[in-house]
């Protein structure tokens, strides 16, 4: 309770300041994290990846293209073809004197169903491919489940970027046979805010293998981008113990900033308490508020506390839409046609409150737009959770939704 309060104080001036001016959401978020000291940048091209295959296309191009070095960091590589695939060209890359570094999180490789072994990794490391595990996992087993590494990041020359959600697995291209189609969202990024990836890349990296790298090779003068494709941005990292709050608070001010609207896509909705408390404010001043989460799912136990908390804000005032044409992947938010992110990071207690994550905050017109024409096209492939749904649930389904949601702090 005084954790709520808290967040509560701490929101509210910003939230009567919105109102008392006649400034843009977008602007008052820019200012707000302008005083969090988030850095903000200008000099940005971004290229909107609406799908796993031209995020792939995109990356691979890129890596082909890359001179001095290709850094991945990556929640799990899944032992298949397009990891495969990948590791080849590293290799070729390595071959011609580019330095490659990848790092994978210990827990989320064994969490998919095609984990890196040992005997793969001992193949990718004789290419001469540095791939590092993040935080193995090693007796107490408890003491590494709680911060994971989380962030899907790639760093070409340190002038390209990419980030979102899509990791690296052929599922995202073909399906699972029991899901369906694996929808996702991906962007790259040049200029000057690919800096602040490589930063938060090595880092990590720094970090768990005792090296040290940087230097200016890894951070060249970015290319200047022609004003009329230049994107404001902000990289909004989430490292635990140094920045803990950063990213769930980056979403309860710009939902408290939103004027007229607001539309998420998250895939294991269960909101914090200050994210909670943001979109009950935005739906008290007026602002539209519209919600996609998946239907399916590829974990159990999750989406039915998602689905409760879901029908919970749909009672509010909020119009929630359920994916039915395979699983919903993506962690995106837009604002107002103003601005949107596109990241790693769950609307759930894991991203927001343990692992290390990363989202960017676009400040532009078009990138919103675009994914909002993408929001539309997936409210036509989604069913809408209204009370007449609500009611068509048995009754063990609602207690299981209902029990599940008891455990939101930790999922």
């Amino acid at each position: 309770m005084r954790k709520y309060l808290i967040s509560i104080v701490l929101l509210l001036p910003f939230w009567l300041f919105a109102q008392e001016t006649n400034l843009a959401s977008d602007t008052l978020v820019i200012d707000a994290f302008t005083k969090d000291n988030i850095p903000i940048t200008h000099n940005n091209k971004i290229k909107l990846l609406p799908g796993a295959k031209e995020k792939f296309e995109d990356l691979f191009a890129a890596i082909k293209e890359a001179k001095h070095h290709v850094h991945l960091e990556y929640f799990n590589f899944r032992n298949d073809s397009i990891a495969t695939e990948l590791f080849n060209l590293l290799a070729q890359k390595v071959e011609e004197g580019v330095e490659v570094r990848a790092l994978f999180d210990a827990f989320g490789n064994l969490s998919n169903n095609q984990p890196l072994k040992k005997r793969h990794i001992k193949k990718i490391r004789s290419t001469g491919v540095e791939i590092v595990k993040f935080d193995p996992i090693r007796f107490p087993y408890i003491n590494h489940i709680i911060h994971r590494d989380h962030r899907k990041i790639v760093v070409v020359d340190g002038k390209i970027g990419y980030t979102g959600g899509i990791n690296i697995a052929d599922y995202y291209i073909n399906g699972l046979e029991d899901i369906g189609e694996w929808r996702d969202f991906h962007i790259r990024i040049d200029g000057s805010a690919v800096k602040y990836l490589q930063k938060i890349f090595l880092t990590i990296w720094n970090k768990e293998t005792k090296q040290h790298i940087g230097g200016p090779l890894y951070f060249p003068n970015p290319e200047t981008i022609a004003e009329e494709q230049r994107v404001t941005l902000a990289i909004v990292d989430r490292e635990p113990k140094v920045t803990p709050k950063s990213i769930r608070k980056a979403y309860s001010t710009s939902i408290l900033a939103a004027e007229n609207k607001i539309q998420i896509v998250n895939p294991y909705f269960l909101p914090t308490r200050s994210v909670k408390k943001a979109i009950h404010q935005a739906i008290k001043k007026g602002t539209e508020i519209e919600i996609i989460i998946p239907l399916k799912s590829d974990i159990p136990f999750t989406p039915a506390a998602s689905l409760y908390a879901a029908n919970k804000l749909r009672k509010k005032g909020a119009n929630v839409y359920l994916y039915n044409e395979g699983f919903h992947h993506a962690k995106v938010m837009m604002v107002d046609d103003r601005f949107c992110t596109v990241g790693t990071a769950n609307l759930d207690s894991r991203s927001l409150r343990y692992d290390y994550e990363t989202n960017a905050f676009i400040f532009n017109n078009k990138i919103t737009k675009d994914l909002s024409n993408l929001f539309e096209e997936d409210k036509t492939k989604s069913v809408p959770l209204d009370s007449q749904f609500w009611k068509s649930r048995t009754g063990w389904q609602k207690f299981v939704g209902w029990f599940a949601h008891l455990f939101t702090p930790f999922l």
